[in-house]
C-alpha cells in the first residue's frame, strides 16, 4: 500500500458521509456541555458604570469661557484623577459606606478609565448581583468625587452619566459560547475524522484496491457467501 494518501472532493464527501454520526455526536456533545455550562454553573457578572467629567470651578465674576489651556490642563490632569479613583483612600471609603464589602475586594471589582484627549473619567465595577454592583459604583464615584476635590479644590467635577442597576449580564455571553462551542465542536470532530481515516489502513471496498494497491479485482466474495 502507498505511503501517501491522497483526497480529493469525492472523497472528502465520502467520508463526512461515513462519519456523519461521529460528527454529529461531537458537534452536539460540545454545544451542549457549553450550554450546561453557560446556563447552569457560570454565575453572570453584571456591570455597573459611571463617566465623570473633569474642569475647573466656576468663579462668580469669571464669565469667561474655557480657554485652550485649560482644556489640554485637565486633559493631561485626568490621568492623574484616575490614579485617585484607583486609590486606596477610595475604597476604604466607599468601604464604610457600603459596609459590607472591604477595601480589597472593591479595588478587585473596580476598573478606572481615563478616556483620551477628553476631561473625561470612566469607572466601572463588577458584581455577581446586578443591586451590589449599582450600590458599589454610587459609592465609589461618591468617594472619587470627595477626594478629588480634597486634593485638587480649584477642580470641578461633575457626573456626566450616572449609574443605573444593570438589567442584563456582561458575562458570559451566552450565544457567542455556544456557536464557539459548536464551531470548536464541528472542527474538532472533522479533524479527528480525518485522524482516523488516516490510521485505518483495512481495505474495505473494490475501489480501495484498485485506488491504492494499484491492482486488478479479479473476483468479489459475497459478504454472507457460504462456503
Amino acid at each position: 500500500m502507498s505511503g501517501e494518501v491522497s483526497l480529493n472532493l469525492r472523497d472528502l464527501l465520502n467520508l463526512l458521509k461515513k462519519r456523519s454520526k461521529f460528527i454529529l455526536a461531537v458537534t452536539v456533545g460540545a454545544t451542549v456541555v457549553s450550554g450546561i455550562l453557560t446556563f447552569s454553573l457560570i454565575k453572570p457578572t453584571y456591570e455597573a458604570k459611571t463617566t465623570i467629567v473633569i474642569g475647573k470651578a466656576a468663579e462668580t465674576n469669571d464669565k469667561s469661557q474655557y480657554n485652550y489651556n485649560d482644556i489640554m490642563m485637565f486633559q493631561k490632569l485626568v490621568k492623574t484623577y484616575s490614579e485617585i479613583g484607583k486609590s486606596r483612600v477610595v475604597a476604604e471609603n466607599a468601604s464604610m459606606n457600603l459596609g459590607d464589602v472591604s477595601p480589597e475586594q472593591i479595588q478587585k471589582v473596580l476598573k478606572v478609565t481615563p478616556q483620551v484627549d477628553t476631561q473625561i473619567v470612566e469607572l466601572k465595577v463588577v458584581s455577581n448581583s446586578p443591586e451590589k454592583a449599582y450600590l458599589m459604583m454610587n459609592a465609589v464615584s461618591n468617594s472619587f468625587i470627595q477626594e478629588s476635590k480634597r486634593i485638587y479644590p480649584s477642580g470641578n467635577i461633575q457626573v456626566m452619566d450616572g449609574a443605573k442597576i444593570p438589567e442584563r449580564p456582561v458575562k458570559p455571553n451566552k450565544a457567542l459560547n455556544l456557536v464557539a462551542a459548536f464551531v470548536i465542536g464541528l472542527m474538532a470532530s472533522i479533524g479527528l475524522s480525518f485522524a482516523l481515516e488516516y490510521m485505518d489502513s483495512t481495505i474495505k471496498s473494490e475501489e480501495d484496491i484498485n485506488k491504492y494497491l494499484e491492482l486488478p479485482v479479479v473476483g468479489i466474495v459475497p459478504k454472507n457467501a457460504e462456503i
